[in-house]
């Protein structure tokens, strides 16, 4: 959804040979993508919140009255996740406010520019988040 359109609005970012990592256009890029997903993201959650108020429907068949309550549930898990895509995103803007943004957390060394264009909150390497999962999956069993 929000997802398949930042794809469309934002091209990935080439880097040309030589380039410096995190230079300013790359920032500028990363930047821009996170704050106009964040703000699509809350545009969502604004109308959501409209619609809910403006649909407050009673239906007197209990089937209507259930199927309404299931669309609203779900609605509202959707909702919450994408609220804290949005503290994530804010966080990575965060980073880059910090000249952090794009540098693993655990190890430090370069997240890499199609990671991020993947997913632009990434906080960890590939390897590191490899090693993540390895130990979740572990710790589950």
């Amino acid at each position: 959804m929000s997802e398949d359109l930042l794809h469309k609005q934002f091209p990935p970012y080439v880097a040309k040979k030589g380039e410096t990592y995190m230079n300013a256009k790359q920032v500028a890029h990363f930047r821009k993508r996170l704050e106009t997903l964040r703000d699509e993201l809350q545009g969502d959650i604004d109308r959501t919140v409209h619609t809910m108020q403006d649909e407050a429907t009673v239906f007197a068949d209990p089937n209507d009255r259930a199927s309404q309550e299931s669309d609203i549930a779900l609605e509202l898990r959707n909702r919450d996740r994408e609220r804290k895509l949005i503290k994530k995103i804010e966080e990575s803007i965060a980073r880059i406010d910090e000249e952090d943004y794009g540098y693993c957390n655990s190890c430090g060394i370069e997240i890499g520019l199609k990671r991020l264009e993947a997913r632009p909150t990434a906080t960890l390497c590939i390897d590191c988040k490899t090693l993540e999962e390895l130990r979740e999956k572990q710790v589950a069993k």
